[in-house]
């Protein structure tokens, strides 16, 4: 019993806490109590939010960096000793010119600091201004187009770096402009239920596939020259084809971060708080001591700087080159104006849904579809997009993570929030954030999918022409990685399914409507007819 009163002495103090901020203005103002949610709960769902998707803070920053940034041949120095002769195009290609790669590194850490502050901010405003407990940050996937087919690697793309920003700054005042007249949300409820349930699945599926690989998770599948996709998990693996060269299931990061996934689903399955956050912190104390086979720091040119950045823990970097690198000079080319069209495309279909799923899934949703503080989140999530491309990053989109804080109890603003401070406190710590290994967020993100699979029930697995359209919005998401191909497809099924109907259903009232005519002036000449006779 001695051992047991500290804890129920802390336990006693946590209850103290929640009621004395539920019964403070801001409990009121994030209505805490009418969401049955407490201050510590909200803390901890927001800790567990930022933690799954901290990995963003280094994976945008290395992928948009392939576009090459602001770097142009003018960065690059001579090569062979003569500094007379100015270098070419060629400078841009591979790692060899010390001017190139230097400027590269300080885009990187531009990038970094400029993803950070994105998702502070726009996490901050969802909170405060929607109160919903869902996270912002710059896009994956959006970010992939920007860097590989807007820009190109390393600038090698038909629209320059600066041009491709302003794009991004103009399709998120496009956005705002719709949020701001009610037509984003109206354009979102006309997607039926059952394609929007299928969605939060779809996306389920989405996050588990993506947890699953080695890039962003455990490394449990990969590419395949006969199946597309195989069991991997390999100690090594050939850089150009992707083969196993140690055989299957014998990376030990993979098995690391497997053991990570038992803790972590162990501690949901007997409703541990704060269970998603355990994982994670086992896999990646383990992954930070070097000389093992599960070192995020092996002993390479690269380990050894990542190790060298690591040992300083508190680092502070400010932007350099990329804030308010726009240039809207070049929107007279037609290209442009298709990728506009297309970032506002994945805008609507693919951020919108997402933002619906979430609600959906956090129970948020009303009878009609709509949720509470829609409005509000709509438009952050649009003036979000703008600050992004003004900082020199893509557009910025509601995170599917923010389910692994709806699942540590998160319903109001205040998990937002947390979130938000935590991307601050990155500024400052990023040495460390940005040595979480994937194969310690991939565990989190397969367990968030899996949750994300409850809403299946509700989808009308009866009825034929909703649970074939359901069935390919989620099974598309994930194969071709792209929730707005599942949207599209299961919509267009959707419409081929229930043409027929609708068209028997217009025919039938344009019928009645002129059986009705008719009667009328039937009735109409029989009143004249006597009439005349007298």
């Amino acid at each position: 019993m001695a051992g047991t009163a500290p804890w129920h002495r802390l336990s006693e103090a946590e209850a103290a806490v929640n009621r004395s901020v539920a019964a403070s203005r801001v409990g009121r103002y994030f209505k805490l109590d009418a969401r049955k949610s407490s201050f510590t709960k909200e803390l901890r769902a927001g800790a567990a939010t930022f933690l799954t998707m901290a990995y963003i803070i280094s994976v945008n920053a290395a992928i948009l960096t392939d576009s090459g940034g602001p770097c142009t041949v003018h960065d690059c120095t001579p090569v062979g000793g003569n500094s007379t002769v100015a270098p070419g195009p060629e400078c841009l290609v591979g790692t060899s010119n010390p001017g190139y790669q230097q400027c590269l590194a300080r885009t990187k850490s531009d990038l970094v600091v400029a993803t950070a502050v994105a998702a502070m901010a726009g996490s901050f405003a969802m909170g405060a201004l929607a109160n919903l407990p869902l996270a912002l940050a710059p896009g994956m996937g959006a970010n992939a187009y920007f860097a590989y087919n807007m820009v190109g690697f390393h600038g090698s793309g038909s629209i320059p770096y600066r041009t491709a920003l302003a794009g991004v700054m103009l399709e998120g005042i496009v956005f705002f402009a719709l949020s701001a007249v009610g037509l984003r949300s109206r354009l979102a409820r006309l997607i039926p239920r059952n394609i929007r349930l299928a969605s939060a699945v779809g996306i389920g599926l989405f996050l588990a596939f993506t947890g699953l690989q080695a890039n962003q998770g455990l490394g449990l599948v990969g590419a395949s020259p006969t199946t597309l996709v195989t069991l991997t998990a390999c100690s090594e693996t050939d850089p150009v084809t992707g083969a196993c060269l140690g055989g299957t299931l014998h990376s030990p990061t993979f098995w690391l971060g497997a053991a990570g996934f038992l803790l972590t689903a162990t501690c949901l399955a007997r409703d541990v708080k704060g269970g998603m956050i355990y994982g994670i912190v086992f896999v990646t104390a383990v992954s930070w001591i070097r000389g093992t086979s599960v070192t995020v720091f092996p002993d390479t040119p690269a380990g050894n700087a990542g190790f060298s950045y690591f040992k300083k823990v508190v680092d502070f970097h400010t932007i350099e080159s990329t804030a308010g690198q726009l240039s809207f000079g070049g929107f007279r080319h037609g290209n442009v104006w298709l990728a506009i069209l297309t970032l506002l495309y994945v805008d609507v279909l693919d951020t919108t849904s997402t933002m619906y799923s979430m609600a959906e899934y956090g129970g948020f949703t009303d009878g009609s579809g709509g949720f509470e503080g829609e409005y509000r989140a709509f438009l952050v999530d649009a003036g979000s997009t703008v600050l992004s491309a003004a900082l020199g990053s893509s557009t910025v989109t509601t995170y599917i993570e923010s389910t692994a804080g709806i699942r540590e109890g998160g319903r109001t603003g205040l998990t937002a929030i947390t979130v938000s401070a935590c991307f601050l406190a990155s500024l400052f710590f990023s040495p460390l954030l940005m040595s979480v290994p994937p194969w310690a967020v991939g565990p989190s993100l397969v367990l968030v999918g899996a949750m994300m699979m409850r809403v299946a029930k509700d989808i009308e697995w009866g009825d034929m022409k909703e649970a074939i359209p359901a069935f390919v919005t989620m099974a598309l998401m994930p194969l071709t990685f792209s929730i707005a191909n599942g949207i599209i497809a299961g919509l267009g099924v959707y419409v081929a399914l229930h043409w027929y109907d609708w068209a028997n259903h217009a025919c039938g009232r344009v019928g009645k409507a002129l059986d009705d005519r008719r009667n009328q002036v039937a009735a109409a000449t029989a009143e004249v007819g006597p009439a005349q006779d007298v």
